[in-house]
């Protein structure tokens, strides 16, 4: 007897020895049964998963002796000439050769004739969807209404390429892709039938290689037999078809998730090296990433499809990263898939395709921020807040402002803001003498630093405003007199909230400008450890601060002058300002009783004509 392949040879005979596919075995077999026959049946589902095996099994149970019948003997006469397509009554036709017309005539008429010896005439058309859109249509009339000892069973790999109206007419059965650890079992089980010994590993391998295909599976194992002899390894697998190992791609994949370029780049050149496939390569690592997303959803399911080996490893691996950072590989490392398949350089692909992949697993997905902005918005701040350190603020409205003064002088030293705008129309003449002003402010400033503690006794972190001011001026003191001219009011989830006196409108706006606020965002970001947004405000109980224009009296405000002058000024002005309108100089003279000579002794006067080596000149 002439040699026979393991795929012919153990091909199935009965319903039992379908692998992989119980959800259509038990269909069929409860059709049998309860006599609940269609006259169309449709199978679907990938090369080598058991479409032609089990129409011809199911055509066996049709035509048995008695029968429909699930229990047939796969040894009687009939059932073997079903198997070998030497049945009158059963009729293989291949869809790809036989796809006219004249074909689909020719077996139209053919159907009114009664069967010879089995109660069905059963045809089975293979590869249906290479019939043309006439022989189609020729069939519908007879498809949908046909003698009730005729059955017809179609077989196809591409459902889509089927017009809808005969697979309307038909049951449909979707064949799945047969899992790795059944093809390994069975290929286990024949090899010890054959006398050969099989490792584990290489019938795993065997298995990952025929991607869910029996037929494929034995057709490999017939040709390992013919290579090594009666012992194959796994090595001897992967060296006949150029696959790579589990462990191989396993490695490349940790490589991957650790950060490790270098090690994942040499992984690449050692197979390419070796002279593997990089497209395979590339699919396995893509199917390693979809195991890892399987095992986060479902342990169990994607264990079927794993050598025991692995298993542990998968699971390890699947907590190394997020389900969203292992979506954005996949999708990264499927559109260098796309690209490899044109490029003449796949290495060169695959490469940039590695360091993609490490990159995208470092980034920051909005969920990411989203999660750290919910879970970091409390926690944070509330413990700097804590009841212990609050007493300490208890005592402050009490002391002598001089001490706030001393403590917020030296945290924020003296830098003159940009030169603002113009002052008012009606206040001309003292802006070209700022001198005078300075005397009557001097005495109204010591009082305000007192009420300036008061908001930020009630911040949620009472260190982040000064530690912030002093990394502005590290960085940009440029901006440093805009910052300082603010107040923290408080900080709400991520936003930071932050006041500014009325006076002070020229500072909140430069700051808001979009260069300078995405800068000192960054910066206060960098200083929280988390992202961080400032909301400018105007606030008129705040008052100017010392260090300000207004509160040097560089600027010209008419309210701060005229509280003191008013009780002296009626008799003269009333008079005067009618006959002499240009006298500006005439505000000058009362000024001299009202200097005090502890205004030079000021410290922040001192500590100003030291920054800009100034003098004080007497009016």
């Amino acid at each position: 007897m002439s040699y026979q392949v393991f795929a012919r040879k153990y091909r199935p005979r009965t319903f039992a020895d379908v692998l992989g596919q119980e959800h259509v075995v038990r269909t069929l077999r409860n059709a049998i049964a309860q006599s609940r026959l269609a006259h169309a049946y449709l199978f679907v589902g990938p090369r080598g998963t058991g479409k032609t095996s089990t129409a011809r099994i199911f055509a066996k149970a049709l035509c048995a002796k008695g029968g429909p019948s699930i229990d047939f003997d796969p040894d009687d006469e009939l059932s073997i000439e079903i198997a070998e397509g030497r049945c009158m009554d059963v009729l293989e036709i291949d869809g790809a050769s036989n796809n006219g017309v004249e074909q689909v005539r020719e077996l139209r008429d053919n159907v009114k004739f009664a069967p010879t010896r089995c109660p069905f005439k059963i045809y089975y058309i293979d590869e249906v969807h290479m019939l043309t859109a006439g022989a189609f249509n020729a069939l519908l009339k007879t498809l949908e209404e046909p003698p009730p000892h005729v059955k017809f069973i179609f077989a196809t790999t591409e459902a889509n390429k089927i017009l809808p109206t005969i697979i309307s007419r038909c049951q449909r059965f979707d064949l799945r892709r047969i899992p790795n650890a059944i093809i390994a079992k069975h290929l286990l089980h024949i090899a010890d039938l054959e006398g050969v010994q099989l490792d584990e590993k290489a019938a795993f391998a065997i298995g990952k290689g025929a991607e869910g295909g029996m037929r494929d599976a034995q057709s490999m194992l017939d040709q390992l037999v013919a290579f090594c002899g009666v012992h194959i390894t796994e090595q001897d697998v992967l060296d006949i078809f150029g696959f790579t190992a589990g462990e191989t791609v396993a490695q490349l994949a940790r490589c991957i998730l650790e950060g490790d370029t270098v090690n994942a780049l040499r992984a690449v050149h050692d197979q390419s090296e070796a002279g593997k496939d990089l497209s395979r390569l590339l699919g396995d690592l893509i199917q390693h990433f979809r195991t890892l997303l399987v095992q986060q959803a479902d342990p169990e399911a994607a264990s079927e499809d794993l050598s025991p080996e692995l298993i542990e490893e998968i699971a390890v691996q699947a907590q190394m990263g997020s389900t969203e950072q292992l979506l954005r590989v996949v999708d990264g490392l499927a559109d260098v898939d796309a690209r490899m398949r044109w490029a003449s350089n796949k290495r060169l692909h695959f490469e940039l395709g590695v360091i993609a992949a490490v990159q995208s697993l470092n980034e920051v997905s909005i969920s990411d921020v989203i999660e750290a902005l919910d879970g970091g918005s409390l926690p944070p701040s509330t413990p700097r807040v804590a009841p212990a350190p609050r007493p300490a603020p208890a005592p402050r409205p009490q002391p002598a402002p001089r001490p706030v003064e001393n403590t917020v002088r030296e945290e924020r030293p003296f830098v003159p803001a940009p030169a603002p705008t113009p002052p008012p129309a009606s206040t001309p003449p003292p802006a070209s003498t700022p001198p005078p002003p300075r005397p009557v402010v001097a005495k109204a400033e010591p009082p305000p630093p007192a009420p300036e503690p008061a908001p930020v006794e009630s911040l949620d972190d009472i260190d982040l405003w000064p530690r912030f001011v002093s990394l502005v001026q590290e960085r940009r003191p440029l901006v440093l007199s805009w910052v300082q001219a603010g107040t923290m009011l408080g900080i709400q989830r991520n936003v930071i909230k932050v006041g500014f006196p009325t006076s002070e409108g020229f500072a909140r706006d430069s700051l808001m400008r979009p260069a300078q606020l995405s800068y000192i965002e960054s910066l206060i970001s960098e200083l929280t450890g988390k992202a961080m947004k400032f909301e400018f405000v105007l606030d008129a109980s705040l008052k100017a601060p010392e260090f300000s224009e207004m509160g040097l009296g560089l600027l010209d405000e008419p309210p701060p002058p005229p509280a003191p002058k008013k009780p002296a000024e009626p008799e003269k002005p009333k008079v005067e300002a009618k006959k002499e309108e240009p006298k500006p100089a005439a505000p000058a003279e009362p000024e001299k009783p009202q200097v005090d000579e502890s205004f030079y002794q000021d410290p922040l006067i001192l500590k100003a004509m030291e920054k800009f080596k100034a003098r004080l000149v007497t009016a």
